[in-house]
């Protein structure tokens, strides 16, 4: 009995301190990572969509390096991010661009969209980071 209590109240207390562990924010290396690996092929290295498969779509890809010039100076990270995750009202007709939500959803971070903080995929969240650091 006394050793199921310790067990369970050391169980409770690592629980507490995971949960008290500040949460890392990924950086743009991380969306730079996710970039090269997902996004380069339509939107090129550079991001302005004059990758290697962006002849060959029916409509350009966009330039991402002018995302925050669209949006009067500020990068646009609620639409960004829906655009990149995707969502119900998007399905693969009305895009060529894969959605990326799906699997993701397991190892969120708090990421601020509009002054609210939304859970939002970690490799996402970095992505976001990585694209409004080459906003020209």
């Amino acid at each position: 009995m006394r050793r199921s209590l310790f067990i369970s109240m050391y169980v409770l207390g690592l629980s507490a301190l995971i949960a008290c562990t500040p949460v890392t924010m990924p950086e743009a290396p991380e969306g730079r990572a996710f970039f090269a690996e997902n996004c380069v092929s339509c939107h090129g290295t550079s991001g302005r969509g004059d990758g290697p498969l962006a002849t060959g779509l029916a409509m350009k890809p966009a330039d991402l390096t002018g995302l925050s010039k669209g949006n009067g100076g500020t990068f646009p990270t609620a639409v960004a991010l829906s655009y990149i995750y995707g969502g119900p009202e998007q399905n693969h007709l009305d895009r060529v661009m894969p959605q990326f939500g799906g699997a993701m959803a397991d190892d969120l971070v708090p990421v601020e969209v509009d002054g609210v903080l939304t859970p939002t995929p970690r490799v996402l969240a970095g992505l976001l980071v990585y694209l409004e650091s080459i906003q020209r």
